[in-house]
């Protein structure tokens, strides 16, 4: 069983749309009993008390364009401790992954990467929210998912 966590910073964009997408993927490649896949984020913004924001509509649209669902996913924050309940933590970019460390101590054993790692482009997930393009976003994390999958 391979435990993946998919982290950005509100846990309403991107880490859920990854947490979907490899979802999906390891679904179609018939491989779903081989994984457990979440999303969390670094920061409490989209938190609410004990209760997470619901995925944001343009990225929820996006994956229902691609035909799959979120449902129910609402924003959770990782923490120290969960650290060693994954084994790979992968973030969507460069601020995301310092604050990983931050928050962890450090990375002793290798599990925090970003996404785009895994593609022979590198760099960070276009960030939506600040772009507004939910469909080039779909399209960088697809492919890191993709890459990231052939690797287990």
């Amino acid at each position: 069983m391979i435990k993946i966590m998919f982290v950005c910073h509100g846990n309403i964009c991107r880490s859920p749309m990854a947490e979907f997408i490899m979802k999906d993927l390891v679904i179609k490649a018939g491989r779903e009993k081989d994984f457990i896949i979440a999303s969390s984020a670094t920061s409490t913004e989209e938190i609410w008390g004990n209760v997470g924001n619901p995925v944001y509509p343009p990225a929820k649209r996006e994956l229902f364009a691609h035909g799959i669902s979120c449902e129910g996913k609402r924003a959770v924050q990782i923490k120290k401790g969960d650290y060693g309940k994954w084994d790979l933590i992968i973030c969507m970019d460069s601020n995301n992954l310092r604050n990983l460390h931050r928050i962890f101590g450090g990375d002793p054993d290798g599990k925090i990467r970003k996404l785009m790692s895994y593609t022979q482009r590198g760099g960070d997930v276009a960030d939506p929210w600040y772009t507004g393009d939910f469909e080039r976003t779909y399209d960088d994390i697809y492919e890191g998912c993709e890459k990231l999958l052939e690797t287990l």
